[in-house]
């Protein structure tokens, strides 16, 4: 029962996660404003940093625990974790970012 139900919850964030990322990436890539590209881009890691924790816990939890898909499944999830930390970092940053102001007269 617990089993199918960590299923369909990490599918659903993996599923989520990586419209998310998706979406970020093309948003990224049509945007002129830097400020509003790092968000993006910051947007896109952070998703893809969860999205990866997700896959990582897949392999480690949901199957059979073998040392090569537990090792596997730690690799992707330092990676998950490097990807929203940097994410979340780059947020920050480009959030406190300012623009100069585009003259408007």
């Amino acid at each position: 029962m617990f089993e199918q139900i960590a299923q369909t919850v990490l599918l659903a964030v993996i599923v989520l996660t990586l419209l998310g990322a998706v979406y970020y990436s093309y948003k990224y890539r049509s945007q002129t404003s830097p400020k509003l590209r790092g968000l993006f881009a910051a947007k896109m890691n952070i998703s893809m940093g969860v999205m990866l924790l997700a896959i990582a816990l897949v392999q480690m939890l949901l199957f059979s625990g073998s040392t090569l898909r537990v090792v596997i499944g730690a690799v992707i999830m330092l990676i998950g974790l490097f990807n929203l930390f940097a994410g979340i970092r780059n947020h920050g940053f480009y959030d406190r970012m300012t623009e100069p102001d585009s003259p408007t007269k």
